[in-house]
């Protein structure tokens, strides 16, 4: 199991290493070089000279490489000279509250994907499995803007349940708003439970095929009990290998998400940082998202060692 961990915290570091490289790239592909990028069209010659002497773009390229990872691991990551904050400071705002819209989804997402995978399993090709699958790829084929309008029609307007902006203000006051964090939470959990369900179905279906069933079976065992001790553990692990996988999908959702419903998170400050064309910002959140994605690889992993003892045990 040590050896495992330590493969696969390798493999994470040598993927994060990959992201800064492509991210600082990307800084050298930015239109007129960074310094025309930040500064903008207006700037004279002098200007960009003295900005590229300051900031070591007038060094080699491997030299400015090894000074902006020190940057990166020091925790600077630039400055937004549209917003005057340094870029540090803007994603450690908007960071957690993501985090709260995506985990909120992807823990709702579970808790209804998995009774229903099961369900459908036991109920193959009958009413129940036909109703759930169509409403499924209804949810997975409809695009994410459109689904949160309907919501906001639905819940907003037509029933004034909920509100139809995300609450504002700091990450404290955004987790005392429940109903405000509704809608988009709902949003995203809609169209990641129509992934994860059908992924549970389909697992579930090849484990109910397996031998170990049929001995469970021919033993006496019940329909719950065989669902809930022999089956849900082995069904897991694709949809515990999709949770890291989709991790990208679910934050780019994210992105939509945030800027329908205005919630201040990562999302939103990426959207308004494209607009305006905020390049450190944008780079900055790229990092953010690459490290991230990254990670949640790493977490799929871990919790794939969890479930299955075949890996612990190895």
């Amino acid at each position: 199991m040590t050896s495992y961990l330590i493969r696969r915290l390798w493999h994470c570091l040598l993927v994060i290493i990959g992201v800064t490289v492509v991210v600082f790239i990307l800084l050298h592909l930015l239109p007129g070089g960074p310094a025309r990028a930040i500064l903008g069209p207006r700037a004279t010659p002098a200007a960009i000279a003295l900005f590229n002497h300051q900031s070591g773009y007038d060094r080699p390229l491997f030299v400015q490489y090894g000074i902006w990872l020190d940057h990166l691991v020091r925790g600077n990551l630039g400055y937004s000279y549209k917003l005057n904050q340094s870029v540090v400071s803007l994603i450690a705002d908007r960071l957690p509250k993501t985090v709260l819209l995506v985990g909120l989804a992807n823990l709702a997402a579970l808790v209804i994907a998995v009774p229903l995978g099961l369900l459908q399993a036991s109920q193959r090709n009958k009413a129940v499995d036909y109703t759930v699958t169509g409403g499924a790829f209804i949810f997975y084929s409809m695009p994410l803007f459109w689904l949160c309008i309907l919501l906001v029609i639905l819940f907003s307007i037509n029933v004034p349940l909920f509100p139809p902006e995300a609450p504002q203000g700091t990450f404290g006051q955004v987790l005392s708003d429940p109903s405000g964090l509704f809608l988009p939470v709902a949003s995203l959990t809609l169209i990641t439970v129509a992934l994860f369900s059908r992924y549970m179905r389909s697992s579930a279906i090849d484990s109910l095929t397996q031998d170990y069933v049929r001995t469970a079976q021919a033993k006496g065992v019940s329909q719950a009990r065989l669902l809930r001790k022999h089956i849900l553990r082995n069904s897991l692990l694709p949809t515990i290998t999709l949770i890291g996988l989709t991790l990208p999908v679910v934050v780019s959702g994210a992105l939509i998400v945030e800027s329908v419903f205005n919630f201040p998170g990562m999302g939103l400050l990426f959207w308004n940082a494209a607009q305006v064309q905020d390049f450190p910002v944008l780079l900055g959140g790229t990092l953010v998202i690459g490290i991230a994605t990254a990670i949640g690889s790493l977490l799929a992993d871990l919790l794939y060692m969890v479930v299955d003892p075949r890996i612990r045990n190895a």
